[in-house]
């Protein structure tokens, strides 16, 4: 079991509590239809899927809890944080409704505002500091832009129903596979006439965009700050919706690709509201915990603890199954991998059983992450010297994602230059969210759980391994620019977990630490993801397939993976 890092800042006795959904007291058989590498979300949907199809499927976890990346872990005594994942919205609606996910527990809250930006200034005339608070009704915030540029305020209702035009035509593509190209190219009219029903989705998605093909084909290759120049002018407003376009991304927001980034984080739905992001109660965990109740209650086995160690080939080149660490052998018919493909060809595969061009292609897979998480305890709210809140009181801007050193673009593309030339961010972006003003079970009364996810930070420091001292220095800048915003954080806090890209990777198999298991770039999107002879989730291995986030439509927890290759096996399995 990999630790966990925190710190103790000096408020009471820290310790490590971990918590989670744990196996089921079911046997693990030697035999199943199908076997699923990895209980993350979207292997748990698989397994959902795959069993309601009638497929009897395990799941089969390295960790001691079930999630991935969506995760709650209990990291110091009555604070429990989403330590790797911290926000919902790009989950499908329909697996939502499918799985009955309200019914096994999953619960939401929304936020409105959305988020606040506060400035780094002097007040006029005893007044706070300005800052930019956007939430769902139109007309306070054009009141909030109006405070920048009155030319913007006017513009920004036009950008929303823009923006939602073009991530609401791209659905039909999250929901499918990719075009089969190989079945389309065949030489059986059988085969073409099978796989020209993919060609369906992109119908659709055509037609949805009509006249507003150009726009979409701008927004997914140009930088972001092409498309936001062309909107407006205010240096908040461009660099707040700029982080949308970077996040998660070691890209600047003058990079071509930015903007699809950005379209990928606004065409999530919460509770039937557009673009929303939400809570979930008692931390990410929930998520998992709902789905893998789903799961089992149509009779998938779920264990953890169990560390696949390599995936059985059979003679005639197909995978029979998988070999634990402890040398438990587990047959099956298929086998589905929700580890990255990274992972997946160049360590769980048999040496040999892949072609030497296909395995030099996987090492030429992009999984550069600009990411270090930040979870901390803290026994006193932030007060943010733009919208001060005495008494210890919540305020809106409290419950939505607050992004620190926001205020202009510069401030967003040094801090990537300085990732780039190896060295984590002197001033870093920061999106700061802290769940427990909305939900009262993540820290005890009067104490709050807080995420902080920085950017830009690079996997090795200077061509070096991250040292203690190095994730120490970079978490006491994060803290210090935060107390520029909220004096007297600093003072608050109970204790800190610091994961770096490194981190990430080793306690939650994100490859390089990224957090869509591969770059969202443009080289690897629909289909090139996460290579183009495997974008329709099957492997050149018979049998083997890819049910993660490095397979379309990519990352974020959204099930759309786990939903598209549990249909392609079940359909495959039919065909045999």
């Amino acid at each position: 079991m990999a630790a966990a890092r925190w710190t103790n800042r000096g408020r009471g006795t820290a310790s490590l509590v971990w918590t989670g959904l744990r196996s089921n007291h079911t046997s693990i058989k030697s035999r199943y239809d199908a076997v699923i590498i990895g209980g993350g979300h979207n292997g748990l949907v698989a397994a959902a899927y795959l069993q309601k199809g009638g497929v009897k499927t395990a799941v089969l976890e390295r960790r001691h809890l079930l999630g991935g990346a969506a995760v709650s872990e209990e990291i110091v005594p009555g604070f429990r944080f989403s330590r790797c994942s911290y926000l919902l919205s790009l989950l499908r609606p329909h697996i939502y409704r499918e799985l009955e996910l309200k019914k096994h527990g999953l619960k939401v809250y929304m936020r409105n505002p959305h988020s606040f930006t506060p400035m780094l200034e002097d007040g006029v005339k005893g007044a706070p500091p300005r800052s930019l608070t956007l939430g769902t009704d139109l007309t306070n915030n054009q009141n909030e832009i109006v405070k920048f540029s009155k030319k913007d305020a006017e513009a920004y209702p036009e950008f929303v129903a823009h923006l939602e035009t073009l991530a609401n035509a791209i659905h039909p593509l999250l929901d499918a596979p990719p075009v089969d190209i190989p079945g389309l190219t065949a030489g059986s009219l059988r085969k073409r006439l099978a796989a020209a029903t993919t060609l369906m989705p992109l119908v659709k998605f055509g037609l949805k965009l009509g006249k507003n093909i150009p726009d979409f084909y701008e927004i997914t290759s140009a930088p972001i700050m092409k498309i936001l120049n062309l909107w407006f002018e205010s240096e908040p407003l461009k660099a707040t919706l700029a982080t949308d376009g970077v996040i998660g991304a070691m890209t600047s927001p003058n990079n071509p690709g930015s903007g699809y980034v950005l379209l990928h984080h606004v065409m999530g739905e919460l509770e039937k509201e557009k673009g929303a992001w939400g809570y979930v109660e008692g931390g990410m965990g929930g998520v998992s915990q709902a789905i893998a109740k789903a799961a089992r209650s149509y009779g998938v086995d779920i264990f953890t603890e169990k560390h696949v160690e390599q995936i059985l080939v059979g003679p005639d080149g197909a995978a029979k199954g998988v070999a634990l660490k402890d040398g438990t052998e587990i047959h099956s018919e298929v086998v589905l991998s929700n580890a990255t493909p990274y992972v997946t060809f160049k360590k769980l595969t048999p040496q040999g059983a892949l072609s030497q061009q296909f395995m030099k292609a996987v090492d030429q897979i992009d999984y550069t992450s600009p990411v270090t998480k930040i979870n901390v305890a803290i026994d006193k709210l932030p007060n943010f010297l733009a919208s001060p809140t005495p008494d210890d009181k919540p305020g809106p801007h409290h419950q939505c994602s607050i992004h620190l050193n926001c205020e202009s673009v510069d401030v967003l593309e040094t801090a990537y230059k300085d990732a780039v030339n190896g060295r984590p961010s002197a001033r870093p972006m920061m999106e700061m969210t802290i769940p427990s003003v909305l939900d009262p079970t993540l820290a005890p009364t009067g104490c709050h759980v807080v995420s902080l996810f920085t950017q830009f930070t690079p996997y090795l420091i200077e061509g070096r391994e991250w040292t203690e001292q190095d994730r120490e220095a970079f978490a006491d800048t994060v803290f210090d620019w935060v107390e520029q915003y909220a004096p007297g954080f600093k003072k608050s806090v109970v204790a800190r977990d610091v994961l770096c890209p490194p981190d990430l990777e080793r306690i939650f198999g994100l490859t390089g630490g990224n957090i869509f298991h591969g770059s969202m770039s443009l080289d690897q999107l629909y289909l090139a993801r996460p290579l183009p002879p495997v974008s329709n989730y099957r492997s050149p291995i018979k049998g083997l397939y890819l049910c993660g986030s490095g397979c379309h439509p990519g990352g974020g927890v959204m099930g759309s993976p786990g939903w598209n290759a549990a249909l392609t096996a079940i359909s495959d399995l039919k065909s045999r």
